[in-house]
């Protein structure tokens, strides 16, 4: 780690939902920022206006705050370094091409996609791949081919062009990644990138290197997919004399399809039935997407999920708080190799976090209609038998809705006279059960059942077929301390009624 301050960005394009890759990419940032006591700023990138979509901007921030990633600087927040949005900033990335421009390390191009297309078709017939590069841009329409007066009067006269690179022919470069040690790529492989568009933006290469340098980060940490790029951020932070003070760069790791074999898309997303957003977005053709917040994963178990998503601690520890991500984290112990998107494991974090969750706080916020002391009992109840937290509700509707069938199965092999004598005696004791709580309940049907000479393992899932009407389910003493004397005896009385008399 270098001595500068660090100073991390995470810088999306406002273009969709949010990618569940670029929360993790955001995570990752910072909690670098976090251990190191650096800020985190937020940058929008939105140069490419024609997929500009409305919303996306106030998307990306409501997506943060809710997984409880703050940005210190940066939209929404302000700073030394404001605007931060790139479409503010367009006369700022023209006066940096300016400069490469004088210093001959950019030029104009001219070309027209009919001259780009028919210098493609002949290579391609010579058994060559088309690049602009040192070895065509001397044969195509641009200022090192045009006479100064010439390229001058090209400007003048409104011909559209393109600001490029002039990458050097014969140059070794060589960096440093966090994630993946040296990289050593040559020149020669690298092609002379637009820098400014012919609407007068910037691409991504010159701004962001641009904005990079002006705001001071430190670290660009961000996706695999950006690693072939990297040489030409490095020849353009040369080219304006900015390489003692270029950020360090971490790779990240593609995040996998669930079976590992290629990167993770909304498609796969889709026919797997799991989220790829952190928030529900709404495509512009109408369609909308379920969010993680909205299927009901809880943040701090879709965090968790994530910074293992590439990175391990190296211990045995799997739940990590925050907090304790933060002091744990480490740029170094991130994989070079994909992360498998398990969903599997997701669920499993949020059951493991809904168990740790307080009852008081799950009842007030998904069982608001009920009485508290029954809701908190409720969510006692249901909490370690559910992943999501709603299924808490679905659940406690179940519960307190009177059974009209009775698992045939079951009764079939249980329902026999100890069973039915049980039950009835059962009954008839329940106006002398006082404290009518689970453990009172047991004692008084334990005692009741012993005087009748049955053991309770003989009748006890019938009882339970009685009251639920399956075989299955959640604590049946506590189930009927929250359904009440009233209703048990209720359901009881129907059972009796209805099962096959003996």
């Amino acid at each position: 780690m270098s001595d500068k301050p660090v100073r991390v960005r995470f810088a999306p394009s406002p273009t969709g939902g949010l990618h569940i890759g670029g929360v993790r990419t955001a995570l990752y940032n910072y909690l670098l920022a976090k251990q190191l006591g650096g800020k985190m700023l937020l940058r929008i990138e939105d140069t490419d206006q024609a997929r500009f979509v409305e919303g996306a901007e106030e998307y990306i921030i409501e997506a943060l705050s809710w997984v409880g990633i703050t940005i210190d600087e940066g939209v929404g927040v302000g700073g030394p370094h404001a605007p931060y949005r790139q479409s503010e900033r367009k006369t700022i990335y023209m006066d940096y091409a300016m400069q490469l421009i004088n210093s001959g390390k950019a030029y104009y191009a001219f070309d027209t996609s009919e001259e780009l297309d028919a210098m493609r078709q002949t290579l391609e017939s010579q058994g060559s791949a088309f690049q602009y590069n040192a070895a065509t841009r001397t044969k195509l329409n641009n200022s090192l081919t045009l006479s100064e007066m010439q390229t001058k009067a090209k400007i003048e006269e409104g011909v559209p062009y393109v600001i490029r690179f002039k990458v050097p022919s014969k140059e070794e470069i060589r960096f440093k990644d966090i994630i993946r040690d040296w990289v050593l790529v040559h020149s020669s492989t690298v092609d002379d990138k637009v820098l400014m568009k012919s609407d007068g933006m910037p691409t991504y290469h010159l701004a962001h290197a641009v904005d990079d340098h002006l705001m001071e980060i430190s670290h660009v940490i961000r996706g695999e997919e950006w690693l072939p790029s990297a040489p030409l951020h490095v020849l353009l932070y040369r080219a304006f004399g900015w390489e003692e003070s270029m950020p360090q760069f971490a790779h990240l790791p593609l995040l996998l399809k669930p079976e590992g074999n290629g990167k993770l898309s909304k498609r796969d997303a889709d026919s797997g039935g799991f989220p790829i957003f952190p928030l529900s977005w709404t495509t512009t053709d109408g369609t909308k997407a379920i969010g993680f917040r909205e299927e009901g994963y809880l943040k701090e178990a879709l965090i968790n999920f994530l910074a293992f998503l590439g990175w391990n601690p190296g211990t045995e520890q799997e739940m990590f708080s925050m907090d304790e991500l933060i002091t744990a984290f480490s740029l170094e112990k991130i994989n070079k190799s994909g992360a498998k998107f398990d969903i599997h494991k997701a669920k499993w974090y949020n059951q493991q976090y809904l168990k740790l969750s307080l009852d008081e706080e799950l009842a007030k916020t998904y069982l608001p209609d009920y009485e508290l002391d029954t809701a908190k009992k409720l969510t006692h109840l249901f909490k370690e038998r559910v992943t999501f937290p709603q299924e808490i509700a679905q659940e406690s509707e179940r519960l307190l809705t009177t059974p009209t069938t009775y698992d045939e199965a079951i009764v079939a092999s249980k329902w026999n006279i100890d069973a039915k004598n049980g039950i009835t005696a059962f009954q008839h004791i329940l106006p002398n059960i006082e404290n009518f709580v689970a453990d009172e309940i047991k004692h008084a049907l334990h005692d009741e059942l012993e005087k009748l000479g049955i053991k309770m393992g003989k009748m006890m899932q019938m009882l339970r077929i009685a009251i639920m009407g399956t075989g299955t389910g959640p604590d049946l003493m506590l189930s009927m301390e929250i359904m009440g004397k009233e209703e048990v005896n209720l359901r009881l009385e129907k059972a009796l009624a209805e099962l096959p008399n003996l």
